[in-house]
Protein backbone atom coordinates (compact mmCIF):
# COMPACT_ATOMS: atom_id res chain seq x y z
CA UNK A 1 0.00 0.00 0.00
CA UNK A 2 0.78 3.93 -1.12
CA UNK A 3 0.13 6.13 1.73
CA UNK A 4 0.20 10.07 0.99
CA UNK A 5 -1.14 13.01 3.15
CA UNK A 6 -3.32 9.93 5.54
CA UNK A 7 -4.93 8.47 2.76
CA UNK A 8 -4.46 4.90 2.41
CA UNK A 9 -5.23 3.79 -1.38
CA UNK A 10 -3.68 1.75 -3.80
CA UNK A 11 -3.06 3.16 -7.36
CA UNK A 12 -4.75 1.88 -10.64
CA UNK A 13 -7.15 3.35 -13.73
CA UNK A 14 -10.33 1.95 -13.49
CA UNK A 15 -11.95 4.86 -15.98
CA UNK A 16 -9.58 4.13 -18.13
CA UNK A 17 -10.13 0.52 -18.98
CA UNK A 18 -13.55 1.08 -18.90
CA UNK A 19 -13.24 3.79 -21.37
CA UNK A 20 -11.13 1.88 -23.59
CA UNK A 21 -13.57 -0.67 -24.01
CA UNK A 22 -16.52 1.55 -25.39
CA UNK A 23 -16.50 -0.45 -28.48
CA UNK A 24 -18.24 -3.32 -27.01
CA UNK A 25 -20.26 -0.92 -24.76
CA UNK A 26 -23.83 -1.24 -23.36
CA UNK A 27 -24.35 2.29 -22.48
CA UNK A 28 -25.13 1.61 -18.89
CA UNK A 29 -26.92 4.29 -16.77
CA UNK A 30 -27.37 3.83 -13.07
CA UNK A 31 -29.62 5.39 -9.93
CA UNK A 32 -29.81 4.99 -6.30
CA UNK A 33 -33.29 4.86 -4.47
CA UNK A 34 -33.80 3.13 -1.21
CA UNK A 35 -30.14 1.58 -0.70
CA UNK A 36 -30.92 -0.30 -4.20
CA UNK A 37 -28.66 0.91 -7.04
CA UNK A 38 -29.85 -0.28 -10.56
CA UNK A 39 -27.83 -0.41 -13.45
CA UNK A 40 -29.76 -0.49 -16.69
CA UNK A 41 -29.44 -0.15 -20.19
CA UNK A 42 -31.18 -1.57 -23.55
CA UNK A 43 -27.89 -4.26 -23.77
CA UNK A 44 -28.11 -5.22 -20.66
CA UNK A 45 -29.69 -8.87 -19.79
CA UNK A 46 -33.31 -8.73 -17.57
CA UNK A 47 -32.57 -4.77 -18.57
CA UNK A 48 -31.63 -4.16 -14.63
CA UNK A 49 -29.61 -5.21 -12.19
CA UNK A 50 -30.26 -4.38 -8.78
CA UNK A 51 -27.37 -4.30 -5.55
CA UNK A 52 -28.54 -3.39 -2.23
CA UNK A 53 -25.66 -0.86 -1.72
CA UNK A 54 -24.87 -1.59 0.98
CA UNK A 55 -26.12 -4.14 3.18
CA UNK A 56 -24.05 -4.36 5.76
CA UNK A 57 -20.81 -2.62 7.49
CA UNK A 58 -19.10 -5.53 9.59
CA UNK A 59 -16.91 -6.51 12.51
CA UNK A 60 -14.40 -8.63 13.15
CA UNK A 61 -14.87 -12.43 14.65
CA UNK A 62 -17.92 -12.79 12.50
CA UNK A 63 -17.68 -16.74 11.17
CA UNK A 64 -18.84 -17.80 14.26
CA UNK A 65 -21.38 -15.47 15.83
CA UNK A 66 -24.84 -14.21 15.51
CA UNK A 67 -25.12 -12.08 12.59
CA UNK A 68 -27.01 -9.01 14.50
CA UNK A 69 -23.82 -9.36 16.66
CA UNK A 70 -21.52 -8.67 13.84
CA UNK A 71 -22.98 -5.46 11.80
CA UNK A 72 -22.46 -2.30 12.70
CA UNK A 73 -25.35 0.14 11.82
CA UNK A 74 -25.47 2.68 9.38
CA UNK A 75 -27.04 5.38 6.98
CA UNK A 76 -26.62 6.11 3.35
CA UNK A 77 -28.09 9.36 1.29
CA UNK A 78 -28.04 10.57 -1.45
CA UNK A 79 -26.04 13.87 -2.18
CA UNK A 80 -26.20 14.18 -5.96
CA UNK A 81 -27.23 12.46 -9.17
CA UNK A 82 -26.69 13.21 -12.93
CA UNK A 83 -29.28 14.09 -14.98
CA UNK A 84 -27.82 11.68 -17.57
CA UNK A 85 -27.68 8.77 -14.94
CA UNK A 86 -24.10 8.81 -15.50
CA UNK A 87 -23.10 9.67 -12.09
CA UNK A 88 -24.38 9.60 -8.43
CA UNK A 89 -22.75 10.64 -5.21
CA UNK A 90 -23.70 9.31 -1.80
CA UNK A 91 -22.45 10.15 1.67
CA UNK A 92 -22.94 7.50 4.57
CA UNK A 93 -22.43 7.75 8.60
CA UNK A 94 -21.04 4.38 10.43
CA UNK A 95 -19.94 4.60 13.81
CA UNK A 96 -18.04 7.72 14.00
CA UNK A 97 -16.38 7.02 10.57
CA UNK A 98 -18.19 9.00 7.46
CA UNK A 99 -18.07 7.51 3.70
CA UNK A 100 -18.32 8.94 0.67
CA UNK A 101 -19.18 7.36 -2.29
CA UNK A 102 -18.36 8.50 -6.09
CA UNK A 103 -19.86 5.67 -8.41
CA UNK A 104 -19.92 6.29 -12.15
CA UNK A 105 -21.32 4.63 -14.82
CA UNK A 106 -18.96 3.74 -17.72
CA UNK A 107 -20.02 2.12 -21.36
CA UNK A 108 -19.75 -1.29 -19.95
CA UNK A 109 -19.04 -1.19 -16.67
CA UNK A 110 -19.78 1.07 -13.44
CA UNK A 111 -16.97 2.50 -10.91
CA UNK A 112 -16.63 2.53 -7.22
CA UNK A 113 -15.05 5.28 -5.67
CA UNK A 114 -15.03 5.67 -2.15
CA UNK A 115 -13.23 6.87 1.04
CA UNK A 116 -13.81 6.15 4.87
CA UNK A 117 -12.74 8.65 7.77
CA UNK A 118 -12.57 7.64 11.30
CA UNK A 119 -13.60 11.25 12.40
CA UNK A 120 -13.15 9.96 16.26
CA UNK A 121 -10.02 9.86 18.90
CA UNK A 122 -10.42 6.23 19.26
CA UNK A 123 -10.33 3.03 16.83
CA UNK A 124 -13.07 1.74 15.03
CA UNK A 125 -14.07 -1.85 14.12
CA UNK A 126 -15.24 -2.20 10.96
CA UNK A 127 -13.50 -5.10 9.43
CA UNK A 128 -15.33 -5.28 5.66
CA UNK A 129 -18.34 -4.32 3.97
CA UNK A 130 -21.49 -6.15 1.88
CA UNK A 131 -22.57 -4.93 -1.46
CA UNK A 132 -25.43 -7.75 -2.46
CA UNK A 133 -26.16 -7.99 -6.60
CA UNK A 134 -29.06 -9.94 -7.43
CA UNK A 135 -28.77 -11.72 -10.50
CA UNK A 136 -31.96 -13.50 -11.22
CA UNK A 137 -32.91 -11.00 -14.07
CA UNK A 138 -29.58 -11.67 -15.65
CA UNK A 139 -29.49 -15.65 -15.27
CA UNK A 140 -32.91 -16.07 -15.75
CA UNK A 141 -32.68 -18.52 -13.14
CA UNK A 142 -34.17 -18.87 -9.29
CA UNK A 143 -31.95 -19.58 -6.12
CA UNK A 144 -32.50 -23.11 -6.36
CA UNK A 145 -30.07 -23.30 -10.07
CA UNK A 146 -29.18 -20.19 -10.63
CA UNK A 147 -25.62 -20.80 -9.15
CA UNK A 148 -25.14 -22.97 -12.05
CA UNK A 149 -24.31 -19.55 -13.99
CA UNK A 150 -21.90 -18.41 -11.67
CA UNK A 151 -18.11 -18.58 -11.54
CA UNK A 152 -14.75 -16.98 -9.59
CA UNK A 153 -11.25 -18.15 -10.70
CA UNK A 154 -9.89 -21.05 -9.00
CA UNK A 155 -5.90 -22.58 -9.39
CA UNK A 156 -7.37 -24.18 -12.23
CA UNK A 157 -9.06 -20.98 -14.17
CA UNK A 158 -13.11 -20.18 -14.05
CA UNK A 159 -15.06 -23.03 -12.30
CA UNK A 160 -18.74 -22.46 -12.08
CA UNK A 161 -20.01 -22.32 -8.59
CA UNK A 162 -21.93 -25.41 -8.92
CA UNK A 163 -18.83 -27.46 -9.61
CA UNK A 164 -17.13 -26.26 -6.54
CA UNK A 165 -15.73 -27.77 -3.24
CA UNK A 166 -18.86 -27.02 -1.18
CA UNK A 167 -19.70 -27.58 2.46
CA UNK A 168 -22.54 -27.33 4.80
CA UNK A 169 -21.80 -26.80 8.83
CA UNK A 170 -22.40 -23.24 9.70
CA UNK A 171 -23.94 -20.56 12.09
CA UNK A 172 -26.37 -20.30 9.29
CA UNK A 173 -27.15 -22.87 6.12
CA UNK A 174 -27.26 -22.42 2.81
CA UNK A 175 -24.91 -19.76 0.46
CA UNK A 176 -21.58 -20.52 0.32
CA UNK A 177 -18.53 -18.41 1.61
CA UNK A 178 -14.91 -18.39 -0.55
CA UNK A 179 -12.21 -16.67 1.25
CA UNK A 180 -9.38 -16.11 -0.39
CA UNK A 181 -5.16 -16.07 0.95
CA UNK A 182 -4.41 -13.83 3.43
CA UNK A 183 -8.02 -13.75 4.92
CA UNK A 184 -8.62 -14.54 8.47
CA UNK A 185 -11.21 -17.13 8.10
CA UNK A 186 -12.99 -16.30 11.21
CA UNK A 187 -13.86 -12.70 9.75
CA UNK A 188 -16.24 -13.37 7.26
CA UNK A 189 -19.72 -14.42 6.53
CA UNK A 190 -21.41 -17.38 9.36
CA UNK A 191 -22.48 -19.29 6.24
CA UNK A 192 -20.64 -22.34 4.80
CA UNK A 193 -17.33 -21.58 4.09
CA UNK A 194 -15.95 -23.60 1.21
CA UNK A 195 -12.40 -25.00 0.46
CA UNK A 196 -12.34 -23.48 -2.56
CA UNK A 197 -9.60 -20.39 -2.63
CA UNK A 198 -10.40 -18.09 -5.31
CA UNK A 199 -7.13 -16.44 -6.93
CA UNK A 200 -8.21 -13.41 -7.67
CA UNK A 201 -11.18 -10.71 -6.56
CA UNK A 202 -13.71 -11.64 -9.34
CA UNK A 203 -17.28 -13.50 -8.95
CA UNK A 204 -19.46 -13.14 -11.71
CA UNK A 205 -22.53 -15.25 -13.29
CA UNK A 206 -23.41 -15.66 -17.17
CA UNK A 207 -26.53 -14.22 -19.00
CA UNK A 208 -29.48 -16.20 -19.72
CA UNK A 209 -28.22 -16.64 -23.56
CA UNK A 210 -24.88 -17.25 -22.56
CA UNK A 211 -23.53 -14.32 -24.37
CA UNK A 212 -22.73 -11.88 -21.49
CA UNK A 213 -21.55 -12.19 -18.44
CA UNK A 214 -21.72 -9.41 -14.94
CA UNK A 215 -18.57 -9.80 -12.85
CA UNK A 216 -17.66 -8.01 -9.77
CA UNK A 217 -14.53 -6.75 -8.08
CA UNK A 218 -12.74 -4.12 -5.38
CA UNK A 219 -9.13 -4.00 -5.02
CA UNK A 220 -9.45 -5.07 -1.38
CA UNK A 221 -11.74 -8.11 -1.01
CA UNK A 222 -12.91 -10.03 2.37
CA UNK A 223 -14.76 -12.77 0.62
CA UNK A 224 -16.45 -13.87 -2.40
CA UNK A 225 -19.76 -15.11 -1.63
CA UNK A 226 -22.77 -16.74 -3.02
CA UNK A 227 -25.97 -15.74 -1.26
CA UNK A 228 -29.51 -17.22 -0.49
CA UNK A 229 -31.95 -14.45 -2.28
CA UNK A 230 -30.09 -14.95 -6.02
CA UNK A 231 -27.22 -13.09 -5.30
CA UNK A 232 -23.72 -12.86 -5.46
CA UNK A 233 -20.98 -10.75 -3.52
CA UNK A 234 -17.81 -9.60 -3.73
CA UNK A 235 -17.54 -7.85 -0.07
CA UNK A 236 -14.74 -5.82 -0.06
CA UNK A 237 -11.92 -5.45 2.66
CA UNK A 238 -11.72 -2.34 4.93
CA UNK A 239 -9.44 -3.61 7.94
CA UNK A 240 -10.89 -1.18 10.65
CA UNK A 241 -9.69 2.43 10.92
CA UNK A 242 -7.11 3.80 13.83
CA UNK A 243 -8.19 7.17 15.07
CA UNK A 244 -8.59 10.37 12.08
CA UNK A 245 -7.50 7.59 10.12
CA UNK A 246 -8.49 7.69 5.94
CA UNK A 247 -8.81 4.85 3.83
CA UNK A 248 -10.03 4.31 -0.07
CA UNK A 249 -11.13 1.67 -1.49
CA UNK A 250 -12.49 1.21 -5.28
CA UNK A 251 -14.35 -1.53 -6.78
CA UNK A 252 -16.25 -2.48 -10.71
CA UNK A 253 -19.23 -4.27 -12.11
CA UNK A 254 -18.18 -5.37 -15.38
CA UNK A 255 -21.30 -5.92 -18.20
CA UNK A 256 -19.50 -7.24 -21.74
CA UNK A 257 -19.45 -10.04 -23.80
CA UNK A 258 -19.04 -14.04 -22.13
CA UNK A 259 -15.25 -14.04 -22.89
CA UNK A 260 -13.13 -14.76 -19.41
CA UNK A 261 -10.25 -14.38 -21.13
CA UNK A 262 -11.33 -10.56 -22.18
CA UNK A 263 -12.69 -10.42 -18.54
CA UNK A 264 -8.91 -10.92 -16.84
CA UNK A 265 -7.43 -9.12 -19.21
CA UNK A 266 -9.30 -6.04 -17.85
CA UNK A 267 -9.28 -6.84 -14.44
CA UNK A 268 -5.21 -7.13 -14.97
CA UNK A 269 -5.71 -3.76 -16.79
CA UNK A 270 -8.12 -2.30 -13.57
CA UNK A 271 -6.02 -4.48 -10.29
CA UNK A 272 -2.32 -4.54 -11.64
CA UNK A 273 -1.38 -5.44 -7.87
CA UNK A 274 -4.05 -8.23 -7.78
Amino acid sequence: MERMRGLTTISYSIVAACVSASAQGVALQIEWRENILTISGPGVPGEKIETWYLEAFCRKGSTNRKWEETVVPHTTWLVSASADKSRIQLEGAIDGVTVTHDIQARDDCVTFDLVLTNTSDIPVDIEWAQPCMRVDRFTGKGKEDYIANCFIFAENGPVMLDKTRRTENAVYKGGQVYVPRGINRDDVNPRPLSPEVPVNNLIGCTSADGKWLVATAWDHTQELFQGIITCIHADFRIGGLTPKETKRVRGVVYIMPNDFDALLKRYAADFPAK
